[in-house]
C-alpha cells in the first residue's frame, strides 16, 4: 500500500525499487540477527558445545553468501542505473515549462507565455520537463506524488522531467532549506485533462515568447545595432545561435547559451572577429530572470526562460 498517490510515470517505478530495496533490507538484518540470536543461545556460557575453534570450510556455504549478495548488488545496480538514466532522458515532445526559484516564491511559465505563481497547472499523458534556475540561493523542486525532485541553482539551469497521469491537485515542495520562510515555499500542481488545460492555456494567453523576444529585443537597444539594416557595424543574429564564431583574439567558441549570457552581460570578453569592441555590458540593466541560461542542451531540444531564447525564437533560429 502507498501513502501517495502514484501521479506519474516514475511512480511505479520507482516505488518499487524502494520496495524492493526495503525488503532486501527487511532480510538481511533478519538474516544477521537471527544468526546472532541463535549463536547467542547456542553459545551462551555454561552449554556443552565445542569451543575448540577448529576451522570447518565449506566451499558451497562460502560461495553462497559471495556469490548471492554479488548478484543481488549488481541486480539492484542495473535496475538503478537505467531508471536515473530514464529520470535523465525527457522525450523530444516532452513541453518545456520554466521556473525560477527565489525567496520564497516559485515562478513558472509555460511557452506560450502563460505565469504563475507558486502554481503550476499541467495535462495529463503530455510529457513536461522542467528548466529551472535560482534567482538567489539553492531552492529543489519536490513533488512527491511524481517521484521527482532536483536542486535548483543559481548562475546555472538543472531540470527533471515527468509525465503527469492522474488529475488532481498535488503538494511542491522546496526540499533544500533556504532561509528563514523556506517551510513557507510551497505550491501546488494542478493536474487537468487535455481538454481542460486547453481551455486553461487559451484563458491566461498573453504574448508568445516570440513576441516577448521582440518587446524584449527593441526594448534594450538590441535592434539599434542588430537588427537587420542597422547603420552600426555590428554581428548579425540571425543563424547565430549553434554556429561557430571566430573571435578577435584568434578563438573560436559556439554560439551557445554561455557565450550569449557572456555577449550581453560581459562583452569584452569574446569580441567577434571583424568587429569593435563597442557593445556596452548589460549586466546590471537586464534582470536575471530575462538573461539567464541554460549552459546545456541542443538546438533541436534547447528551450529557454530567458531573453536569449525569446530573441531567438522571435529570429526563427530554433
Amino acid at each position: 500500500m502507498t501513502l501517495l498517490p502514484r501521479a506519474s510515470n516514475f511512480g511505479t517505478e520507482i516505488d518499487s525499487l524502494f520496495n524492493a530495496l526495503l525488503g532486501l533490507s527487511v532480510v538481511v538484518i533478519l538474516a544477521v540477527f537471527i544468526t546472532m540470536i541463535v549463536f547467542t543461545v547456542r553459545f551462551r556460557r555454561g552449554r556443552d558445545v565445542d569451543r575448540s575453534g577448529e576451522s570447518h570450510r565449506q566451499l558451497g556455504i562460502e560461495l553462497t553468501w559471495t556469490l548471492v549478495p554479488l548478484a543481488l548488488f549488481v541486480g539492484i545496480f542495473i535496475w538503478s542505473i537505467r531508471l536515473w538514466v530514464d529520470l535523465r532522458t525527457p522525450p523530444r515532445d516532452a513541453e518545456v515549462v520554466y521556473v525560477i526559484g527565489k525567496q520564497w516564491m516559485w515562478e513558472f511559465e509555460h511557452p506560450g507565455g502563460q505565469r504563475e505563481i507558486n502554481t503550476l497547472h499541467l495535462a495529463t499523458g503530455q510529457p513536461i520537463r522542467l528548466v529551472m534556475t535560482s534567482q538567489d540561493v539553492i531552492h529543489d523542486v519536490s513533488i512527491p506524488a511524481f517521484r521527482v525532485k532536483q536542486d535548483v541553482l543559481p548562475g546555472r539551469y538543472t531540470d527533471e522531467w515527468f509525465t503527469p497521469t492522474r488529475p488532481g491537485t498535488y503538494d511542491l515542495f522546496c526540499a533544500e532549506y533556504c532561509g528563514t520562510d523556506h517551510s513557507r515555499m510551497g505550491g501546488t500542481v494542478v493536474v487537468q485533462s487535455p481538454q481542460d488545460h486547453a481551455a486553461w492555456l487559451a484563458g491566461h494567453g498573453t504574448q508568445t515568447l516570440a513576441m516577448q523576444g521582440r518587446t524584449l529585443f527593441t526594448r534594450y537597444g538590441c535592434a539599434g545595432c542588430h537588427d537587420l539594416g542597422a547603420a552600426v557595424h555590428a554581428p548579425a543574429l540571425n543563424g547565430l545561435f549553434g554556429s561557430t564564431v571566430p573571435l578577435a583574439d584568434g578563438r573560436q567558441v559556439r554560439a551557445d547559451d554561455r557565450y550569449l549570457h557572456d555577449s550581453i552581460t560581459l562583452p569584452a570578453s569574446a569580441v567577434a572577429a571583424g568587429y569593435a569592441p563597442i557593445m556596452p555590458s548589460y549586466q546590471n540593466r537586464i534582470s536575471e530572470a530575462d538573461i539567464h541560461y541554460t549552459g546545456k542542451g541542443d538546438i533541436s531540444t534547447a528551450q529557454r526562460h530567458s531573453i536569449l531564447y525569446r530573441i531567438t525564437r522571435w529570429l526563427g533560429l530554433i
